[in-house]
């Protein structure tokens, strides 16, 4: 029987509406090549052999949990959509007391790799990081959070366009929305966010700069291919991952399904 990671819980963001893509549908039941896109996502996620899969509901939240039955999930419940930091707060009950590596992941990038994810965790573990985060650069940044950096080259905050200067928007280094934390860090982190911004909201990526200013390390991983990162917020973009992944199919014809994913985490 394979073992499992061990030092793995991984926590996928799947609580927003999606109104960019001209539908009441939760984002992450829009269907890329016949299937949700979450779907895609936790293959992705159980390939790494996590012991553990939070996904974070919000939005149509029972009828994500029916687009997830026999996968071997635990939910977190968002009721209310204020933030990515106020999401996986709502997974702070089920990682309390947890050691090891949470992988944060978002539920709207189908086409993130798992060869990426285990370079970020790799980077995290090699520098006894507190936090990792994933990034890319890409030629057209609008609307992402941008990653700004120290003088010595290290990750010094992420700013999210609404609240970054005209000069911080010109940078291309973007955020994925993909990170590694150290669980006892992360919540404490998370205990210390605040809705001081443009959009009100909890974000997750204050808890860089809040673990960076406690002196605790901060690592990174550039993204292997870029394209692998953008999440799907438009029909456009939808669009773009069907042929994306038409072309992974012929590279790779012999594709793992989600429910054969599910079954492997079952055996795991």
């Amino acid at each position: 029987m394979a073992e499992g990671n061990s030092d793995l819980i991984t926590v996928v963001l799947a609580a927003g509406k999606g109104t960019r893509m001209g539908s009441d549908l939760a984002k992450v039941l829009h269907r890329l090549n016949g299937r949700p896109l979450i779907h895609h996502v936790l293959e992705t996620a159980f390939a790494l052999r996590p012991r553990r899969v939070i996904v974070i509901v919000g939005h149509q939240a029972d009828a994500v949990k029916r687009a997830l039955a026999g996968w071997p999930v635990e939910f977190a419940v968002q009721n209310e959509q204020l933030g990515t930091g106020h999401a996986v707060q709502q997974a702070v009950p089920l990682l309390a007391g947890e050691s090891g590596i949470v992988l944060v992941l978002a539920g709207d990038t189908p086409l993130i790799r798992r060869s990426t994810l285990e370079s970020l965790i790799h980077a995290h573990s090699r520098n006894g990081a507190a936090a990792s985060v994933l990034t890319a650069h890409v030629s057209d940044p609008t609307g992402l959070g941008r990653i700004l950096r120290d003088g010595a080259g290290r990750i010094d905050r992420i700013v999210e366009e609404k609240d970054a200067t005209a000069e911080q928007r010109t940078l291309r280094e973007i955020n994925t929305s993909t990170y590694c934390f150290e669980p006892s860090l992360l919540l404490r982190a998370l205990d210390q966010l605040t809705p001081e911004n443009r959009q009100g909201e909890f974000y997750l990526t204050d808890t860089i700069e809040i673990l960076r200013r406690q002196g605790s390390p901060i690592a990174d991983a550039p993204a292997g291919m870029p394209e692998e990162t953008v999440g799907i917020n438009t029909p456009e973009h939808l669009s773009e991952a069907e042929s994306r992944l038409r072309e992974r199919a012929r590279e790779r014809p012999c594709a793992t399904g989600p429910r054969d994913a599910s079954n492997q985490a079952k055996k795991s």
